[in-house]
């Protein structure tokens, strides 16, 4: 069975990207634009991985992060965090990721980092 990877990307490039190079990895990959759209997701998924950008368009990626790292439903799911505007260290003031990788991001890098994180 494929592992499921949710991913919180607001610009659309850049989450087709990534929806492309994980479904190559072989993993069932779900895209979300919002906050509202992958909460509203996550009622019914169970994820192996959850990508979450940090500036988005209705919220916050560091109070997303928190939220599900605190929830029973989702607290061993591993969170790769990833951001043009915040470095590693801000990141992981305001949250407590998995993972972080800066975008621009090397695509070998980030399917390393996903691949690791997953596994």
């Amino acid at each position: 069975m494929k592992k499921k990877i949710m991913v919180l990307e607001d610009d659309l490039d850049i989450r087709e990207i990534i929806g492309l190079l994980l479904d190559e990895e072989n993993y069932e990959v779900k895209l979300y634009p919002d906050i509202r759209s992958f909460r509203k997701d996550l009622l019914f998924t169970s994820p192996s991985l959850m990508i979450l950008d940090v500036r988005l368009p209705d919220g916050n990626g560091h109070d997303l992060c928190r939220e599900v790292k605190n929830d029973q439903r989702t607290l061993g799911v591993p969170v790769l965090m990833m951001s043009a505007h915040s470095s590693v260290t801000e990141v992981n003031k305001k949250c407590l990721p998995d993972d972080f990788i800066a975008k621009p991001f090397n695509i070998d890098d980030f399917v390393a980092r996903v691949n690791a994180v997953v596994n």
